[in-house]
């Protein structure tokens, strides 16, 4: 998979149900505060120690990570972008865009990189859990939503013509910001993308003792099934631990990886 000298280590990190579900319904983000309530209510009372545990244990490993998230965690699939259609930009808009005084300020230590190709998420905030804004897009993003980028400050790398390519978006990551490692928390779309083109090195999954169910529900790896003669992604386990009230915490890394 990853050497460390092309791209970021990428590890796919997220709380599901035992049948692998995101959230409790195919447009129910937890962004918002209604569904993040009802999906905490099913989780049991260990489940937030484990997730500080787990973000601890991270950036022990990795130090300063970068956190990458889909624009579909934060607006409706179908939602269309705010700036109008996307079209070829000016060359000057289509370089990228790492405001210097940003990148080099002193105390930086963290992105939270979001993929957002279309220019769908029109931002009112700079720096989320303490961690940059980074959005990572594509050549066909409206002219319109690039200029709003940059009037705000916001940097963006761009990868990709019309979809934002996630290979060459973290292979930017590491070459122009050195980021070593790049943590998936966002949906089954994003998951699904990064490993159908052979991008994720670890897994980590908390496990909460419930079932959801239901079909179009965001689950872990959403996406293409798999090609004729094409294998799975085989996985090796690395630590399992069970705590009494049900919860799970699991780590895989992809077979071959050391």
């Amino acid at each position: 998979m990853a050497s460390e000298t092309e791209r970021p280590r990428v590890v796919v990190s997220v709380t599901t149900s035992v049948d692998g579900r995101l959230t409790l319904g195919g447009d129910r983000r937890l962004i918002e505060p209604a569904n993040a309530d009802a999906w905490q209510s099913m989780l049991p009372e260990s489940a937030q120690r484990l997730e500080a545990l787990r973000a601890e244990r991270l950036r022990d490993r990795y130090g300063h990570y970068a956190t990458l998230e889909g624009s579909g965690s934060l607006v409706a699939d179908a939602a269309a972008s705010p700036f109008g259609p996307g079209h070829e930009s000016k060359p000057d808009l289509l370089a990228d865009h790492l405001p210097p005084e940003l990148v080099g300020r002193e105390g930086h230590e963290s992105w939270f990189a979001v993929v957002d190709g279309r220019g769908r998420v029109r931002w009112t905030m700079k720096r989320v859990g303490g961690a940059d804004l980074l959005v990572l897009t594509a050549r066909a993003a409206p002219a319109a939503y690039l200029s709003f980028l940059r009037a705000e400050g916001i940097p963006y790398l761009v990868a990709g013509e019309e979809r934002v390519d996630l290979g060459a978006a973290l292979r930017r990551m590491r070459e122009r910001l050195g980021v070593a490692c790049v943590v998936a928390t966002g949906g089954g779309r994003l998951g699904g993308a990064l490993l159908r083109a052979g991008l994720v090195d670890e897994v980590e999954l908390l496990v909460a003792p419930a079932a959801i169910g239901g079909t179009g529900v965001p689950s872990l790896f959403d996406g293409p099934e798999l090609a004729e003669g094409d294998a799975p992604v085989r996985l090796r386990l690395m630590s399992a631990d069970a705590e009494d009230d049900g919860m799970l915490w699991l780590r895989y890394e992809v077979a071959g990886q050391t």
